[in-house]
């Protein structure tokens, strides 16, 4: 059995990880949209779960249904947070299944 050629680990371990942070670079900087009610309220999230906005239509602001406002609201929180992580999933997915390739051993490092 031959060795594995540590120079091109070495070469291959550092271009996957400049994929990496330029994949956590990509999500950090990615906005999505979250909504709920079919899209009376929307709350728009960057990849870093920084919240920079809400809309609310005026439909949903009704001072006697104050609980169903926040309902919608947690609505939009929740699938801005989950498209937030299936971001991510797309992004690192493909970079991390890639380090089993670097080798044969169970650390994928050939070892």
């Amino acid at each position: 059995m031959s060795q594995p050629d540590m120079n091109a680990i070495l070469a291959q371990a550092q271009q996957m990880q400049a994929q990496l942070e330029a994949a956590q670079a990509e999500i950090v900087a990615a906005s999505v949209v979250g909504e709920a009610g079919n899209g009376l309220v929307k709350v728009t999230m960057r990849g870093s779960g920084e919240v920079v906005d809400i809309e609310l239509d005026p439909k949903v602001v009704d001072p006697e249904d104050v609980d169903g406002l926040q309902d919608l609201i947690l609505g939009a929180f929740g699938d801005a947070t989950h498209k937030v992580q299936a971001l991510a999933e797309e992004k690192m997915g493909p970079l991390s299944q890639g380090f089993g390739a670097l080798g044969d051993g169970p650390s994928g490092l050939g070892f």
